[in-house]
């Protein structure tokens, strides 16, 4: 087990060294004005081209937008169970650790999107109701990739039955998988916007593994 855990904390300081290079990379190689209103991006070539091959598809951005009140819901159900054992024992060092250190994990998450909404990498490359809107890293992705595997540890602890553990866990990394792939078909956001979030949620959530 502590072998487990040194390697999450390798794995996190690694995950988030290549977001802070890929977020360098992304401010400085082959930027040009690609986007909306001749807003610039960087590796313009690699995302002008993955931008072409997938178009707009603005149906599918409305359900993924929606869809993004899963996560949100996921993340209050446990903020709930939370106080509900800290009213229980009286005692909010009595509440379970794992709630304790997942709603730590939550105030993180929040800040850095707070952080990145306030720092602009560069845009979406369409324009959202008429305005530009800060693109990167895709908040959308990070959100699904920060509290769904992180539902899935917190379920995994509290579902007995093995069969159901299974099923859920299963129907959350396909509903993972439809989101960061449902983010990048419908065109919202840049190719390079993706891969930040991912990195970003990889580092975050080993990060969550290793002090849970």
């Amino acid at each position: 087990m502590k072998k487990k855990k040194q390697r999450s904390l390798y794995f996190a300081i690694c995950s988030l060294v290549a977001f802070a290079l890929w977020t360098l990379a992304v401010c400085t190689f082959d930027v040009k004005a690609i986007g909306a209103q001749n807003t610039t991006v960087g590796f313009a070539t690699m995302n002008g081209f993955v931008k072409d091959l997938t178009g707009v598809n603005m149906p599918l951005y409305n359900i993924t937008d929606w869809l993004g009140l899963v996560p949100i819901a996921f993340a209050f159900g446990f903020a709930v169970l939370g106080i509900a054992e800290w009213i229980r024992r009286k005692d909010i060092k009595k509440v379970d650790y794992s709630i304790l250190t997942l709603g730590g994990f939550y105030i993180v998450v929040i800040a850095v999107y707070i952080l990145f909404e306030n720092i602009v990498i560069n845009y979406r490359p369409i324009l959202i109701s008429g305005n530009l809107e800060v693109s990167y890293p895709s908040s959308t992705t990070m959100l699904v990739l920060c509290v769904m595997p992180t539902a899935i540890m917190q379920l995994n602890d509290r579902i007995k039955n093995v069969i159901i553990r299974r099923c859920v866990a299963i129907a959350i990394i396909i509903f993972i998988v439809f989101m960061v792939l449902g983010r990048l078909i419908s065109g919202v956001h840049w190719f390079s916007d993706i891969i930040g979030g991912a990195l970003l949620s990889l580092g975050l959530v080993l990060l969550y593994r290793y002090i849970s």
